[in-house]
């Protein structure tokens, strides 16, 4: 497990969901709510936190949900509890995911890879263990293509990736070099946020 990133992120689990809680989730609620309303069959949700998304799922789930900090998963815990169906939430870093391969029907991001050490390393890793024809559905924020955003994203990136998310990633193009095929790319806020549709080919194995 990298313990740098678990450290970040323990540290951050006291005062994220004053960081991140408000005007963020209630912003993209009705984007977040239609896209988790996909969720079907074997389901594995990246980056749980402190729970905040588990509002916006839809009710009774059987979902596999990992993080790499503990204190998020304790901070998140009433969450969890409160959800209407079933949240097995389990401390692992995604670049060593402790499953099957071809496991999962569907996985779920949320504002997670622009925190990732190695992006393309954890996409592959999703890769593996997501069955041939499953779904990637991701909900993320990327850097731009517009300036002068992406000067101003690539200047604040050494300083944002130290306390939390990267803010110039490119995770449209990292989807891609993991191996999976794009289906749709939506954006939400000019091309910053988005949500990114993307399967693993059935020929795969």
């Amino acid at each position: 497990m990298d313990q740098i990133t678990k450290r970040k992120w323990d540290k951050a689990a006291k005062s994220f969901d004053y960081m991140a809680g408000i005007g963020a989730e209630k912003r993209w609620a009705p984007r977040k709510r239609a896209l988790f309303s996909h969720m079907d069959g074997e389901i594995l949700f990246l980056a749980l936190g402190t729970g905040l998304d588990i509002e916006f799922f839809p009710e009774h789930k059987t979902i596999t949900a990992i993080d790499i900090s503990a204190r998020m998963l304790e901070v998140a815990k009433p969450r969890i509890a409160d959800y209407a169906g079933t949240i097995n939430a389990l401390e692992m870093d995604v670049h060593d995911l402790d499953f099957p391969d071809n496991h999962f029907d569907q996985i779920y991001t949320s504002c997670t890879f622009c925190s990732v050490p190695q992006p393309v390393e954890g996409l592959k890793t999703l890769y593996r263990v997501l069955k041939p024809g499953g779904k990637l559905r991701m909900f993320e924020h990327t850097g731009s293509h517009f300036q002068p955003f992406k000067f101003m994203m690539d200047i604040m990136t050494p300083i944002s990736g130290k306390l939390g998310p990267e803010m110039n990633r490119n995770t449209t193009e990292n989807v891609s070099l993991a191996g999976f095929r794009i289906l749709a790319v939506e954006n939400i806020y000019m091309d910053i946020v988005k949500t990114i549709t993307a399967e693993k080919p059935e020929q795969s194995t």
